[in-house]
């Protein structure tokens, strides 16, 4: 590969004479990257046959396909900022589209995404490549992106040569995600606080034993007959390319240089070793992105600690009648995806609650996950340890991902469906995802696959159809109060006392030149009942308790891979049923997005759970035989779950829009904040006004995707409330009369975070939006607190942030994450201040709390929060963090890739955009 350094100029670095010239501490990276293999000779590409979009296929994943770095290319870009060959070409094109989509036509689609057709031209290949000397698969890689291209004339050909380009573009990345996986992430890479944060978020999740993820492996293909054995043939297939990938860039030297730098390879004598990958390393990896993007629900416990905040406030009766408005678990303005007007029931409200099992007041503590810590560790907390930046940037990537505008081809200019989606999975270096193109027999494919779990594209395209997902989060999760017996780690099931089931991990680590955390240990351990981890110790009516987590994909990460499999099948796909049967197979909460050149088609998937009659999903139950799902089954967790029929699903509406908003009529909010005014709102009114036009193109639709993207949803949909409360009397106080002056003028300037030109880094419009970011949340507690109280209202945040602004480093996605608008108080504003203005709300809040409800003290308060705002500095508004100085306004809103290794890139100004997409518009069907 022409981006490979060749292997005598690493020989040359790596002798001892040169070595520690290098070897800085400015030079050394903190954590992931890594690969780099030998030059290879380019040959001409077969032209594709198979392929129907007519080049009206783009797709784009920042910042580029090559996520591994020797250790010469780590060190040459610590000490001159020099970047591997694309290690970032895809992110100037990405970041280049916030000012460039007004001008925006087809023609010039592909100056801001790829070319995403199958195969590449004979003058675009780069190299060619037939791995470990094998005749039955060619890695192809074209000179614009390096995306391989991998064909096959045999199936374990084609898997072997995906293993190896995977290895070739994400082993570093791989390695560091399996040992996450299985809790062991700091014994890996170091001890450095994001790295006991990430091995601690997700091993509480997912406690499994080595036995257990086998067992994963056995079940899943023991549950799908012939495609169950195919899917471990093509698994080991996968791995023996990765393993062989590993072998030969050990020999070579041109493995990952974090190897070197975290101590398991030395840099003078290369001993030392990188551990082959076995099938079990697939199910960790699983588990961290099925914890990730595809488990929805949960919260039970915290649900329970704001109702009875509001109960305590105003009594049962009405204090749950304020919860529940708080809540809007079926608001009837929420925009929906399904906007025909079809219900899908889904856990609904129950007329009367059985089973309930809530904690008496003041009695919820945490349950414990870290012992024994020494060294380096001991002075550390769980606090400390899980609230770095790329730490809660990666662990709530969950919370505020991805989006789709899909219209049909009755309203397009060419009669033919047009889709522009794809999933926001947060901004690293390397990325999470890696572009390919994979052809073999039984496969078909090009997109994107998580680094590690490639052996089929899980977002992308096949020969005539394209696909593509957002995070659903319906509710697949349930927290049982199991009484506790004997002691503190025995509980009741059916009547006897059992012991609880205890797993442990102990992780040490000890000082590197990748990181300089001083040596340390510590041991995570997990209680584990028939119902899941215990999260939580409580009493309830006096009864001493252990809240535990059950999900429905628990002890299943692996059972997707079969509706993987069959999306890249082209015989088994041919049209919009095939692909919602191929969906119906994935056991995470996702909405699928699916179109050809005649139809487009939606599918929520996940495995819900058919919950016992009356039993209320949003708050703990007692774990009790009369409070289980359906024919569940503790030893496999298995159950009885909702037929497809049941899930939302639609073929042909005039148009989808998805940004993890509410799905459809009845089908139970999966997140709080389903409201009035919602990110999805952004999509809906400006894929609706050219629906309503027609003669959608590919660039009108890419168009209303980036101008949603730049929008302020505070201001686009709420701040016009605001002012009207404001106006209506005339504005005396000077200071205020010039903050709504600003604020005006950015409204009808379109209300957007844009630069004043292309590389400004300066904002049109900065005036009012520093007022916005430090007004929203002064007058969002002006507003509520006192009506509510400060108990409640401090309940009611937990479940849900007042405000996630693209600078908001205190959010849910943490700072410089891209992903913002999510999660937020707008719904409760725009309906409150609707009330007061006397307006008509559906779903209305159970009381008026703006001034009492009083317009006149309604608007006293929004002036002096404005002035307040208004009188706040840039610092004090931006405070500066490890990426900005106080006060850069476009810097505190930057996208930063985060890294996960040793190479870096620049800032690109913010967008909220998902970070691999798909613009598609296929001419022709199979």
């Amino acid at each position: 590969m022409p981006w490979r350094t060749p292997r005598n100029a690493l020989d040359r670095l790596r002798t001892p004479r040169r070595f520690p010239k290098f070897l800085k501490a400015a030079a050394i990276c903190t954590l992931v990257g890594g690969l780099l293999s030998p030059l290879t000779q380019a040959a001409a590409a077969t032209t594709a046959t198979n392929d129907y979009c007519g080049g009206q296929c783009s797709d784009i994943l920042p910042p580029g396909e090559n996520g591994n770095a020797t250790l010469a290319d780590i060190l040459l870009h610590q000490v001159f900022g020099t970047q591997p060959a694309h290690a970032e070409d895809q992110l100037g094109p990405y970041a280049n589209l916030a000012k460039g989509y007004s001008s925006l036509t087809d023609a010039k689609i592909n100056d801001f995404f790829n070319d995403a057709s199958f195969g590449v031209p004979s003058d675009q290949v780069a190299s060619t490549e037939k791995p470990a000397g094998r005749n039955d698969v060619t890695i192809v890689r074209d000179k614009k992106t390096g995306v391989p291209h991998i064909t096959g004339t045999t199936r374990y050909g084609t898997e072997f040569g995906a293993g190896y380009a995977a290895a070739e573009d994400r082993l570093w990345l791989m390695d560091v995600f399996r040992h996450v996986g299985r809790g062991e992430l700091t014994s890996f890479a170091g001890g450095a606080a994001a790295n006991q944060g990430l091995e601690q978020e997700f091993w509480r999740n997912a406690p499994y034993t080595e036995a257990e993820l086998q067992a994963q492996i056995d079940r899943a293909v023991a549950g799908a007959g012939a495609r169950g054995q195919q899917a471990l043939a093509d698994v080991n297939a996968y791995l023996a390319g990765v393993n062989a990938y590993i072998d030969a860039s050990d020999s070579g030297l041109y493995f990952p240089g974090e190897y070197d730098l975290t101590g398991h390879k030395d840099p003078i004598t290369n001993a030392g070793t990188i551990e082959h990958f076995k099938v079990t390393d697939m199910v960790a990896l699983s588990s961290v992105i099925g914890a990730l993007f595809g488990s929805g629900g949960g919260g039970e416990v915290n649900n329970a600690l704001s109702l009875l905040a509001a109960q305590s406030k105003y009594g049962v009766e009405e204090g749950t009648k304020v919860w529940e408005s708080f809540r809007e678990r079926n608001d009837p303005e929420a925009v929906l995806t399904i906007h025909n007007g079809e219900s899908f029931p889904y856990v609904p409200k129950p007329a009367s609650a059985q089973g309930e099992a809530l904690p008496d007041a003041g009695s919820v503590t945490r349950e414990q996950l870290v012992y024994d810590r020494t060294g380096s560790a001991a002075t550390a907390s769980a606090a400390d340890t899980s609230a770095t930046a790329a730490t809660t940037a990666l662990t709530s990537a969950k919370r505020g991902m991805s989006n789709a505008l899909v219209v049909s081809g009755k309203h397009t200019a060419s009669g033919h469906p047009i889709a522009v989606f794809g999933p926001q999975t947060g901004y690293f270096a390397p990325q999470l995802l890696m572009l390919q193109e994979i052809q073999g027999p039984g496969i078909s494919a090009r997109g994107a696959s998580f680094a590690g779990l490639s052996m089929y594209v899980e977002l992308g395209r096949g020969q005539d159809y394209s696909w593509s997902a957002t995070s659903s989060g319906q509710d697949i999760i349930d927290t049982y109060a199991v009484e506790l017996c004997q002691d503190d780690y025995h509980y009741l099931y059916h009547g006897t006392c059992t012991a609880m089931d205890k797993v442990e991990r102990t992780n040490s680590w000890k000082k590197t030149l990748a990181d300089s955390t001083p040596d340390g240990s510590y041991t995570m351990r997990v209680w584990r009942t028939k119902y899941g981890p215990v999260e939580y110790r409580a009493t309830v009516g006096g009864k001493k308790v252990a809240y535990t987590t059950l999900r429905s994909s628990y002890l299943h990460e692996t059972d997707s891979i079969i509706g993987f499999q069959m999306l890249n099948d082209p015989d088994y796909v041919k049209g919009p049923q095939d692909f919602q049967s191929a969906v119906q197979h994935i056991n995470y909460t996702f909405n699928w997005f699916y179109a050809d050149s005649q139809h487009t088609a939606y599918y929520n998937s996940g495995d819900n759970p058919v919950r016992a009659s009356g039993v209320d999903a949003e708050f703990p139950v007692w774990a009790q035989a009369a409070y289980e799902w359906k024919n569940w089954d503790p030893a496999a967790n298995t159950a009885d779950y909702t037929p497809s029929s049941a899930h939302p699903n639609s073929i042909d509406q005039d148009y989808y829009v998805s940004w993890n908003n509410k799905i459809a009529k009845d089908y139970a909010a999966g997140s709080w904040g389903e409201g009035s005014v919602h990110r999805g709102d952004l999509l809906e009114d400006r894929v609706q006004k050219l629906v309503a036009a027609g003669g959608v193109t590919r660039a009108s639709l890419t168009k209303a995707m980036a101008d949603a993207a730049l929008a302020d949803l505070r201001a686009e949909d709420v701040l016009p409330k605001l002012l009207k409360v404001i106006n209506s009397s005339p504005v005396t106080d000077s200071t205020a009369a010039a903050a709504v002056d600003k604020l005006s003028a950015w409204l009808s300037a379109g209300a957007k975070r844009t630069e004043t030109s292309a590389g400004s880094k300066t904002y049109a419009d900065a005036d009012a939006i520093r007022v916005l970011d430090a007004w929203w949340p002064l007058l969002v507690k002006a507003e509520f607190e006192p009506g509510l109280g400060t108990g409640l209202y401090t309940a009611l945040t937990a479940n849900l942030p007042v405000d996630e602004s693209p600078s908001a480093g205190h959010g849910p996605t943490g700072g410089h994450a891209g992903s913002a608008f999510q999660y937020g108080w707008w719904s409760y504003v725009d309906k409150d201040m609707r009330a007061v203005l006397g307006e008509t709300v559906q779903g209305p809040l159970a009381r008026t709390y703006c001034g009492g409800g009083s317009l006149a003290s309604c608007r006293d308060m929004l002036i002096t929060t404005l002035k307040g705002a208004a009188g706040k500095t840039a610092s004090q508004v931006y405070p500066g963090d490890d990426q900005c100085s106080a006060g850069d306004q476009w810097c505190a809103d930057a996208i930063v890739q985060r890294p996960l290794g040793g190479i870096k890139h620049g800032k690109i100004s913010w967008q909220n955009r998902p970070t691999f997409q798909q613009v598609v518009e296929y001419t022709s069907h199979r």
